[in-house]
């Protein structure tokens, strides 16, 4: 009996070996062309994964790995028992909620718009408009928006004067730094996401508009049984890739913008493990905060692919 497993093992694996031989012989160009960005994601995303053993480490710049002191759970149970979890947590979502409700949709529409341009001049414009500011440095926009709501010279509170309206310091008042920076957000990179909607609206068969139009199906008919229905693999394929970038959000960003004022809604999780690191020096709990968000993301894309598998016919794996 386990002769004829060792020799059906033995089979499949020269079965197996030959397969791989004969695929890499027929398609050496592609493997060729693949080895610079193997070479990539080695470098600078798993040979990285090494330094997050400083998680369990009391981690000593100078001595190294070798000579910190190991330090197990103690680093989350620091993170997670300190004052700044459960704020920089809920910081973290409800910017992520923001994105997802306001900025998510908003490319699909701008699509759809551009695309149901009957004058293209204005529709080529249109997206070019939107698109540009995509390339516009992160700095570059921050400081645009500072210099927009500056209390004493911005646009926004010169025109509240106009109104008879009292000038506001928007940057240090927490109420306001959610929507300033979802709307930043939102003109920055709304354009730049639409072409994939774009692209994918140009794949959709006119002959379905054809025959909508011969049932009496008017312009919006189309958009809501045609349109969304044909784009909705692409919608839900980037709402799990968007839901997987939820802890990142954009926190260079928010890293320019807030200030000590803003803290309590705007310091996440990616700007505290920069301030404890950066600022503190403590890049024990740094990694153990970058590792923690990295968990949850994983959390999260998992779950959000397994419910679209649910729900829809269209998922990532």
């Amino acid at each position: 009996m386990k002769k004829r497993v060792d020799k059906g093992f033995d089979l499949v694996r020269t079965t197996f070996g030959s397969r791989i031989k004969r695929t890499m012989v027929r398609d050496w160009d592609l493997y060729l062309l693949l080895i610079p960005g193997l070479i990539w994601f080695l470098m600078f995303c798993y040979k990285p994964m090494y330094g997050l053993r400083m998680a369990f480490y009391d981690y000593n710049l100078f001595k190294g790995m070798k000579g910190s002191t190991f330090v197990g759970l103690a680093n989350f149970k620091e993170f997670m028992g300190g004052p700044d979890f459960f704020r920089t947590v809920k910081n973290t979502f409800m910017i992520s909620f923001w994105q997802i409700v306001i900025c998510f949709p908003a490319p699909i529409i701008l699509a759809i718009a551009i695309t149901e341009m009957k004058n293209k001049f204005v529709s080529k414009l249109t997206q070019t408009a939107t698109f540009l500011p995509h390339f516009i440095s992160v700095v570059v926009v921050c400081g645009l928006v500072v210099n927009f709501l500056s209390p004493s010279t911005g646009i926004i509170n010169l025109l509240l004067n106009k109104l008879g309206l009292e000038s506001k310091y928007f940057m240090v008042m927490p109420e306001y730094f959610r929507g300033v920076y979802t709307g930043m957000t939102l003109w920055q990179n709304a354009g730049f996401n639409a072409i994939v909607y774009i692209a994918a609206l140009m794949g959709i068969d006119p002959q379905l508009y054809e025959a909508a139009i011969v049932d009496g199906a008017g312009k919006w008919k189309k958009i809501v049984h045609i349109t969304v229905p044909s784009i909705m693999p692409t919608v839900v394929t980037m709402f799990v890739l968007q839901v997987g970038k939820m802890v990142k959000v954009g926190y260079e960003s928010i890293l320019l913008l807030y200030k000590p004022t803003t803290y309590a809604t705007a310091d996440v999780i990616a700007t505290y493990a920069y301030r404890v690191g950066i600022g503190n020096r403590n890049y024990g709990l740094a990694t153990t905060v970058g590792l923690f968000e990295a968990v949850i993301a994983l959390i999260m894309v998992v779950g959000a692919n397994k419910l679209s598998k649910r729900f829809t016919e269209s998922t990532i794996w």
